[in-house]
């Protein structure tokens, strides 16, 4: 640099250091000199001041001088490469202070021209995305250079099966801004079976414009960032292992297995259909047991033996009576049910009771009692002078029993239901009954007796 002189002291001329051009991360050198034009030996302290005051230096920082003599001082500037150093002119002022006469005080000013520099610093992410038809990445852009720039992106891919789309495509940078873009890559078409294809491609980021007008050092070239688009295919490989399995399963049903039930059905249905023989006791019109028996034989299912379909009284025909044990017979019965409903005060006991009628023989097989309201108390369930149950009414909404071998009434004799009424529950409409309601239901068959 081409060094200035500066006069200091009672009458000394006002010169100015000449400007200077640095570049940032560079180092740049001036010069000035400080004479004693006073008649006594004065310390010179010398202090740079303004915005450049933080990377310049004074060397040395302070010199003593005779009247009459004279020194020179170096100054060092050293800007860091940083984007708070800004592109531009900058003003720089050293100030000299006389010791023994501080009044004399001067300030030596020139201006300092900041080069420029550009810079852009680019991270991708995620490098590997995964999809059907496209992916989403995030571009993460920050200026570090000392000029403002304007950004481009430029994507690259071995073919054309890919395409691009930045948001925002060409962000504006201040020295020192960051922008974060969206990058979203898209394929034409969707891989429906096989193996994952694995699409790869780069991303450049650079300066908008003209290299002349943005001032770019094309020497300085950025590699382009890698990344990669793995097209995943819409059906997995496990999807034709399970159809090929799937298919082959309806094949054997269609062929083997359904041909083998539908035959296996239709024998069934043939031989449910064909007439059985009948048994050698049988024959000649006698039924084993029949005649004017005391009614001991019985069959598995609780019936008299000795049940036909004619209506003889003597045991020699084919006749449906079943003996009941006093010379007459059981006639053919049908299904027969009655119902008791019993409402009851609270703190009292009621009975119902259903009478058999005469010449008539109730084979009981299904009860069913039913305490709808959730009353309190007991429940008593006789047939004649047998007790069959004693419920207690809070255990139970509705209670069923079943008898494989019915239980015979005989004629007269009847059913009895006798309900203890300890508190009325409450029913669907949520208010408190005012008494206990029960219902019992008793189903069987009904048989005339013929003597």
């Amino acid at each position: 640099m081409t060094p200035s002189a500066a006069s200091s002291g009672p009458g000394a001329p006002d010169l100015d250091i000449p400007a200077v051009t640095v570049a940032p991360g560079g180092t740049a050198t001036t010069s000035l000199t400080v004479r004693n034009d006073s008649d006594i030996v004065e310390a010179y302290s010398l202090e740079v001041v303004g915005d450049c005051a933080s990377w310049t230096t004074v060397e040395p920082p302070r010199v003593s001088l005779y009247p009459g003599t004279s020194e020179t001082v170096t100054l060092r500037l050293a800007p860091p490469r940083s984007p708070e150093v800004r592109a531009g002119e900058v003003p720089l002022g050293v100030r000299v202070l006389p010791a023994e006469h501080p009044e004399s005080v001067r300030v030596l000013e020139t201006t300092v021209r900041i080069e420029e520099f550009h810079e852009l610093h680019t991270e991708l992410s995620p490098r590997r995305r995964r999809g059907w038809l496209r992916g989403r990445y995030r571009l993460a852009v920050r200026n570090q250079g000392n000029t403002p720039v304007q950004v481009g992106f430029t994507p690259g891919q071995a073919g054309e099966e890919l395409g691009f789309a930045f948001s925002p495509a060409e962000p504006k940078l201040e020295p020192g801004e960051s922008v974060e873009v969206g990058l979203r890559v898209r394929t034409g078409k969707p891989v429906w079976f096989g193996a994952p294809v694995v699409w790869p491609f780069t991303v450049d980021t650079a300066e908008s414009g003209d290299p002349e007008e943005t001032g770019r050092d094309d020497t300085a070239v950025r590699a382009p960032l890698d990344a990669e688009f793995v097209q995943i295919p819409v059906f997995p490989k496990w999807l034709l292992a399970a159809l090929a399995v799937l298919l082959a399963l309806l094949l054997a049903w269609f062929t083997l297995v359904r041909p083998a039930v539908r035959s296996a059905a239709k024998e069934a249905a043939n031989e449910a259909v064909q007439p059985r023989p009948t048994p050698p006791g049988e024959r000649g019109g006698q039924t084993p047991g029949t005649g004017s028996g005391n009614g001991s034989g019985a069959s598995p299912g609780g019936q008299e033996a000795g049940a036909g379909t004619g209506s003889g009284t003597d045991g020699t025909g084919t006749g449906g009576g079943a003996s009941a044990g006093d010379g007459s017979s059981v006639g053919g019965g049908q299904q027969s049910s009655t119902t008791i409903d019993l409402e009851t005060s609270s703190g009292e006991t009621k009975t119902g009771t259903y009478k058999v009628p005469e010449d008539s023989v109730f084979g009981v097989t299904d009860l069913v009692a039913a305490n709808f309201q959730g009353d309190e108390g007991l429940l008593t369930i006789a047939f004649g002078d047998r007790k069959i149950t004693t419920i207690a009414l809070e255990t139970f909404r509705n209670q069923d029993y079943h008898w494989v071998t019915p239980i015979k009434i005989p004629a007269n004799d009847t059913v009895t239901v006798e309900v203890t009424c300890a508190k009325p529950g409450t029913p669907a409409t949520g208010r408190q009954a005012q008494g206990c309601h029960e219902v019992v239901n008793v189903s069987g068959v009904l048989s005339r007796i013929k003597r």
